[in-house]
């Protein structure tokens, strides 16, 4: 890859990165649940989907996905399905605040985030397409394809742990200024409503004909 398209490829890496979705969802969930340095965890977990969404598209399992109307079927609707769940999980959260200084038995493990922050982005029929759609201008046939691959799996890990970390520590910064259980109990309810909406979001998206 010549470092000229890759400076293209790094710029839209950011654009794709910071545009509200899913993945912004949870991590500011995550900030506002348990704090930074907890709820980071749940970034690696969506690292680990984008970089699952590339082996995919990488292997040619991505254009079966997006061609086989089963697949896709499949694939979105669990989608939709783990947001929907995780808005209502959001939305019953006790109105107190669980900070990094107060843990206890009842936060969830840290692999939990990160397998949270996994199934967010890897059952996502509509990250499969777009990389679909915009990874391949990107490409130079003539030259390895897995270089290239791992090229642009290192750049939208990159883009999305440093902004990714941004949601997360607004989250995290808003938590700490919370005062009142009414306060705490609308953002729950305001995130838990965020994620029904993605999930509701997701269900419209139809595969390409």
């Amino acid at each position: 890859m010549e470092f000229s398209v890759w400076l293209a490829f790094f710029a839209a890496s950011w654009a794709i990165s910071l545009s509200p979705g899913a993945g912004a969802i949870a991590a500011m969930s995550s900030g506002l649940n348990h704090g930074f340095r907890r709820g980071y965890f749940t970034t690696f977990g969506l690292v680990l989907g984008i970089l699952t969404q590339i082996l995919l598209v990488g292997l040619g399992l991505g254009a079966l996905i997006a061609t086989s109307s089963l697949g896709f079927a499949i694939i979105k609707w669990a989608g939709v399905a783990y947001l929907v769940w995780l808005g209502v999980q959001q939305w019953r959260a006790p109105a107190k605040p669980m900070v990094a200084s107060n843990l206890d038995a009842s936060l969830v493990s840290r692999r939990q985030l990160v397998l949270r922050g996994w199934v967010i982005n890897a059952l996502n029929p509509k990250g499969t397409v777009f990389i679909l759609a915009v990874v391949p201008q990107f490409l130079d046939l003539k030259q390895s394809l897995l270089t290239q691959y791992l090229v642009i799996g290192a750049t939208l890990c990159f883009t999305d742990l440093v902004v990714m970390a941004g949601y997360t520590v607004l989250a995290a910064r808003v938590l700490s200024a919370l005062r009142s259980e009414r306060q705490i109990r609308l953002l729950n309810r305001s995130f838990g409503s965020l994620f029904v909406a993605a999930g509701l979001l997701l269900a419209t998206f139809k595969r390409a004909a």
